[in-house]
């Protein structure tokens, strides 16, 4: 199957920010190890790789917009139905056991790694759906 234009630019948009992520994530680690920042300075510098992670949310947004086939952008939004509900789902049982101190505190950063997790999920249901209906 042949790539949409809205399918190559949501493509480009993203590698584009996951490579953003990884050169700020970097930069962040590297200066707060070595105790490059402070005072408003460290707050901007630990902000900086969740920007990228928020630009691909949007970027998710934009393809939806974008994606002119009714049937590939439905894939795509149940694919971030089932991200949703994962994630979701995991972040509300765990913060219930660690409410009752059953379970050790995560950084909640983590919800949007099992955000994208939830995205294969979704992948994979579509990948089943989809042979189920030929």
């Amino acid at each position: 199957m042949a790539w949409s234009p809205a399918n190559r630019r949501y493509n480009v948009r993203v590698v584009i920010l996951s490579l953003i992520y990884a050169a700020f994530l970097l930069a962040a680690v590297y200066a707060f190890k070595h105790h490059l920042v402070s005072g408003i300075g460290a707050w901007a510098v630990a902000i900086l790789p969740a920007l990228p992670i928020v630009g691909i949310f949007a970027a998710i947004g934009l393809y939806l917009v974008e994606e002119q086939d009714e049937y590939v952008r439905m894939l795509m939004v149940r694919q971030t139905l089932w991200a949703s509900g994962f994630s979701l789902s995991i972040a509300t049982v765990w913060g219930f056991l660690e409410s009752f101190e059953m379970v050790s505190h995560v950084e909640v950063y983590w919800v949007s790694v099992l955000w994208f997790g939830g995205l294969g999920l979704g992948s994979f249901a579509n990948k089943l759906t989809i042979g189920r209906a030929r």
